[in-house]
């Protein structure tokens, strides 16, 4: 079952006095409990795509159906509060609140939602030891390093227990072993949990845990790899990146 669906999605940027086709007819469809990377040259219209996934932003053409919820036909108003309840945010630059703890940072979704934190208790323990921060739970971010501040926005990202998480380049301000150790906590996410991840990587050693990579070019889908058969993670690197290799000739 699609949990996210895409169809014949445009985004057009007025430039000047120039129309820029950031998207240009993406039909694009993630099933619950799958894993996709979403990859292409600079430009080619991966964060705009997330963005609209999202409900961050509006298409100019087509819609996206987001858990059974069309937002081309919601208002603002509305078009925020499926987000809230349906997709778990995860940025390059963590975006945590520098006055809390991490404790805090990861229940904050809840208490912007007027949740009753005590009924949750269970939830922020169990995320805070899948992400490996039982031990920093007091701690505010300035005390915890890139990857430990990576591993809190992960956590704040499930909590609400979420139909999708969207990431954008998750690893992308992160060194190569602290980046590993993140994809590893996204792809747990959804063996684990049951989780629905997409995220958006120029990283070709990141899209190595996906189920699927989507390939954009010029606001179009070039291509998609097909991971789900292939165990051998080395494999599925060479298939990466010859696929990007392609992709700029």
């Amino acid at each position: 079952m699609a949990i996210l669906e895409a169809r014949d999605l445009q985004k057009q940027y007025k430039m000047g006095e120039h129309i820029v086709n950031a998207l240009a007819g993406v039909d694009f469809a993630v099933q619950k409990g799958e894993f996709v990377a979403i990859m292409g040259p600079s430009g080619s219209g991966k964060s705009t795509l997330l963005h609209l996934l999202g409900g961050l932003d509006k298409a100019s053409e087509g819609d996206v159906t987001l858990a059974g919820q069309r937002l081309s036909v919601l208002n603002d108003k509305q078009a925020t509060l499926v987000r809230r309840h349906n997709v778990g945010f995860i940025f390059q630059f963590f975006n945590l609140l520098p006055t809390l703890t991490t404790e805090e940072n990861v229940a904050l979704p809840l208490i912007i939602d007027g949740k009753p934190l005590r009924r949750y208790e269970a939830r922020i323990t169990g995320l805070l030891e899948l992400v490996g921060l039982t031990d920093r739970r007091g701690h505010k971010p300035d005390q915890l390093s890139g990857g430990e501040q990576q591993r809190v926005a992960i956590a704040r990202a499930l909590v609400t227990e979420p139909a999708i998480v969207l990431a954008d380049e998750p690893t992308g301000n992160l060194d190569s072993k602290t980046g590993a150790v993140i994809m590893d906590l996204l792809r747990r996410s959804c063996d684990e949990l049951g989780q629905t991840v997409v995220i958006v990587t120029h990283d070709s050693r990141a899209a190595t845990y996906a189920d699927r990579t989507v390939l954009l070019k010029d606001g179009h889908i070039a291509g998609i790899i097909d991971c789900r058969d292939v165990d051998d993670m080395t494999e599925r690197l060479r298939m990466i990146i010859g696929a990007m290799e392609a992709l700029s000739t």
